[in-house]
């Protein structure tokens, strides 16, 4: 039986705090639910893997929530159930989100005994100020201990998160902050502007003109001087808001933007599988409830149609510095790129949006800019 590849993901919704700008599903204090959400997630996994038999994970993503505010026996138990019931590729990418200050070398070495080969850590600034008004729990300070306790674990594949525009952040509290991290040579790394969602501490104060976002211009001065210099000193910009080291991209983010299946399990977790999406509830109570009874936790299944299936294919895949080549594009649809969307091209090339090459098409540095734009023109 040939096994169809799929990335899983599985959702931790716990935090020791929660940070102001997040609007995920994620909780502080709740650590008196920990051990019955696991239960129901190990549970979930046993289910889930027996639904999916046919598949082969390619890689795995701990996300939150911080994952490692859990216990070390309870990432253990998740582990087990993972390792004893799906059938893992060797040499698959499994990564946890692992955010300083839930971190020592005891927990760093725990991690890598359980197969973890890769950690995420968000340390988003420099400025132990910018830390603070963000609401995150950890100095600097504690986030270069904890650096030192992954690579003394072992780790040799390490992303780190960075934000920039932050509400009063300087261009030079940016460049600080890029050139620091870089210093430490993680072998990726992630850059995302503040974005002000609703729902969120940070909206509120928004709204009450306590909180001033920062200048579209600043905003494209930092990204721009980013993805310059990290290009300068070997760091590959392979998306529009990730750089790695030759060899380092992240597998797991590349499913998404490629439009390739995978399956999210744990509160609120999204999947797309078998021309379908879906995700779990967001009830945590309800959750544990259901005990993995996927009939119990599906929510809002909608199939993807063909047209929808390329769509996706152009704006996702357009995130991507390489772009879509026509020949894949071919593979998957059974059609070529420009019989489908051969006037939207021609209209973003002609804006110098656009940039078609021999073997597809790619956004130029200006549609990268305005990327939202290019996207809605695949959407109609």
């Amino acid at each position: 039986m040939e096994r169809k590849p799929i990335g899983l993901y599985i959702h931790i919704p716990f935090c020791r705090q929660k940070c102001l700008y997040c609007d995920f599903p994620s909780f502080a204090g709740k650590e008196g639910l920990m051990q019955g959400y696991v239960d129901a997630l190990t549970k979930e996994i046993e289910k889930r893997a027996r639904e999916y038999a046919d598949r082969t994970v390619v890689s795995v993503f701990f996300g939150g929530g911080t994952p490692t505010t859990l216990t070390i026996p309870m990432l253990q138990q998740l582990m087990e159930a993972l390792w004893k019931n799906w059938r893992v590729e060797a040499g698959a990418e499994i990564t946890t989100e692992a955010n300083p200050g839930t971190l020592n070398r005891e927990m760093a070495e725990a991690l890598r005994e359980m197969g973890f080969n890769r950690l995420s850590m968000g340390v988003q600034a420099w400025q132990n100020h910018l830390l603070k008004e963000l609401g995150r729990i950890h100095t600097i300070e504690v986030f270069q201990e904890n650096y030192r306790a992954v690579r003394e674990a072992g780790f040799q594949n390490v992303n780190v998160d960075l934000m920039f525009a932050l509400p009063r952040q300087t261009m030079e509290e940016w460049q600080e902050t890029v050139k620091n991290i870089v210093s430490l040579s993680p072998e990726h790394l992630s850059a995302y502007s503040l974005i002000i969602e609703e729902g969120t501490p940070f909206f509120d104060k928004y709204k009450r003109g306590e909180l001033l976002p920062a200048e579209e211009e600043l905003d494209r001065e930092m990204y721009h001087w980013a993805v310059e210099y990290l290009n300068e000193i070997g760091y590959e910009q392979y998306e529009i808001s990730n750089f790695a080291k030759k060899g380092k991209q992240s597998r797991h983010n590349r499913i998404y933007w490629q439009a390739e299946e995978y399956l999210g399990m744990g509160l609120g977790a999204h999947s797309y599988l078998d021309q379908e999406r879906f995700h779990n509830g967001y009830d945590l109570e309800e959750y544990i409830r259901a005990a993995g009874e996927g009939s119990l936790l599906k929510e809002e299944a909608e199939s993807i149609s063909e047209a929808d299936a390329m769509a996706e294919c152009m704006f996702l895949g357009l995130r991507l510095t390489e772009g879509i080549s026509f020949a894949r594009f071919r593979q998957r649809f059974g059609k070529e790129m420009k019989e489908v969307y051969g006037r939207q091209i021609e209209e973003l090339t002609e804006t110098g949006l656009l940039e078609e090459a021999a073997d597809g098409v790619h956004l130029t540095k200006r549609g990268i800019d305005i990327s939202n734009l290019v996207f809605e023109k695949f959407l109609f």
